[in-house]
């Protein structure tokens, strides 16, 4: 079996969104741009309420999807689709933008530790303007399958024909793993799909040391085999086809061409996103 060796080890970037949230931006920054087709990961988590408690309010997007995984925490989501959820410890929001749509994402809570993941899926040129959509995954519905030595939750694509209940519309997975001391850990892979881990507690080795807080881009031949040393670790594990298109970035607006993001800021300036 070949395995698959490390290409890069990325630092995310502190930043803040929305109305002042902090947080760490690994995928969408200058250092990684994007990985096709994943256009950002941000990484959030404080027990310090200033950190969050404003929120994202009311903001628009067109031309992806977005994913947001709890770890811990309350938020609510509201739509101008008329879809309403509440996000809590261990659930997923699935949010197919499509030809726009305009949402926001408020705390539930307004003490303790709120921390999860928001990542980007781009999709393909062809159902750029699709309906948008929207999904609500609680935790109880995303299967977590022992494994020997730690765990794996399967938010989609799936582990041994188990299969997880988020719905991309491009080839992807994500995978939520806990692995105990001294374990080891492996997964076929599909060659030249772009495949990432990221380190959310302890450390973890493939060919080289991935830390905590670091993001390990995986070569994109051969299948996955890492350990961990002594501690356990927990990480995620993304892997998506890329779509080989091109990108044209407008803030919350990612289409295929300057002039389609630029009609996409005057469809929301004239009230026509979301039409």
């Amino acid at each position: 079996m070949k395995t698959r060796k490390v290409a890069k080890i990325i630092k995310g970037l502190k930043t803040s969104d929305g109305a002042g949230v902090s947080l760490t931006r690994i995928i969408g920054n200058p250092e990684l741009s994007m990985l096709d087709p994943f256009l950002l990961l941000d990484e959030f988590g404080s027990e310090n309420p200033d950190d969050y408690i404003l929120g994202f309010p009311p903001h628009p997007h067109r031309g992806f999807e977005t994913i947001t995984y709890m770890l811990d925490g309350k938020f609510r989501h509201q739509d101008s689709a008329g879809n309403e959820g509440l996000l809590s410890d261990g659930s997923v929001q699935w949010m197919t933008a499509g030809r726009g749509v305009i949402h926001s994402e408020m705390p539930e809570q307004s003490h303790g530790l709120v921390r999860g993941f928001q990542l980007w899926l781009n999709l393909p040129k062809k159902l750029k303007m699709m309906k948008p959509s929207y999904c609500d995954i609680p935790k109880s519905e995303i299967p977590q399958i022992d494994i020997f030595g730690g765990i794996i939750k399967v938010i989609a694509g799936q582990y041994n024909n188990i299969k997880g209940p988020g719905k991309p519309h491009t080839g992807m997975f994500y995978h939520d793993i806990m692995l105990d001391k001294n374990a080891t850990f492996n997964m076929p892979l599909i060659d030249g799909w772009n495949v990432f881990i990221y380190v959310y507690e302890g450390s973890i080795m493939i060919d080289k040391l991935v830390a905590k807080k670091r993001l390990a881009i995986l070569k994109r031949t051969g299948d996955l085999k890492l350990s961990t040393q002594n501690k356990s670790a927990k990480f995620i594990l993304i892997g998506g086809e890329p779509l080989n298109e091109p990108v044209a970035r407008g803030g919350p607006f990612v289409m295929n061409t300057k002039q389609e993001v630029l009609q996409a800021f005057s469809d929301y300036q004239n009230g026509l996103l979301d039409k």
